[in-house]
């Protein structure tokens, strides 16, 4: 089913895919709302598409918003979004809708037609540049991810923990520790303990090398 507001667009890609062995366009539509009226009425006949070509841009409801529908409610429709937007925030958001591939409209028609045929089959498709945004999104979701978990290791330590474990990383023993901080070596020895067991450590050199490694002082 092929999605896009502009029916000379539509009549292109229908020109190139019924070139394509294999490949059968069982409906178009205009907008969001059209699309979500269509695949009711192709489930009431049991031909809903296997796939759905989706421009991002359409009045009304905007193709991220009619995929997290169909997403929602068409569990067997996959849907590929065809966009000029090569935009980070467009393209994940389109992921998060639901989406099981992104190309760009200026992609080759061979790409297109590999496209569709690798989400029919089950799997998902990006096109190159769009591959590489979404793993650096990702990457960055990873970093802030590991940020807060540094930051929640950060918070089970009380200060006097982290000046302690400042001094180890240093290389001082408890008998050092204990002199340069007035306390007695068992103190410093009981502080060392509760922070491995906080921070699930097993001995004092993964503790310090978990200081070191996130930057915990």
């Amino acid at each position: 089913m092929l999605v896009d507001d502009h029916s000379i667009v539509r009549d292109g890609i229908r020109l190139l895919l019924e070139q394509a062995e294999g490949l059968e366009i069982i409906d178009e539509a205009n907008d969001g709302e059209e699309t979500l009226d269509k695949l009711k009425m192709h489930q009431t006949n049991a031909t809903l598409p296997v796939l759905i070509l989706m421009d991002i841009s359409l009045p009304g409801m905007s193709g991220i918003q009619t995929t997290q529908v169909i997403s929602r409610l068409y569990k067997n429709v996959r849907v590929l979004m065809l966009s000029m937007h090569n935009n980070e925030d467009y393209i994940l958001r389109s992921v998060e809708a639901g989406a099981c591939g992104y190309i760009l409209k200026d992609s080759s028609s061979d790409e297109m037609i590999k496209a569709i045929r690798t989400i029919a089959s089950g799997e998902k498709y990006y096109s190159s540049p769009v591959a590489s945004i979404i793993l650096s999104g990702y990457m960055q979701q990873l970093k802030k991810g590991n940020r807060h978990g540094r930051t929640e290791r950060q918070s089970k330590l009380s200060n006097k923990e982290k000046e302690i474990l400042q001094f180890l990383v240093d290389g001082m023993s408890s008998r050092e520790i204990a002199e340069k901080l007035q306390l007695s070596v068992r103190t410093v020895d009981n502080h060392r303990a509760n922070m491995m067991r906080r921070l699930q450590v097993r001995n004092a050199a993964e503790l310090v090398r978990m200081a070191v490694e996130d930057k915990l002082i």
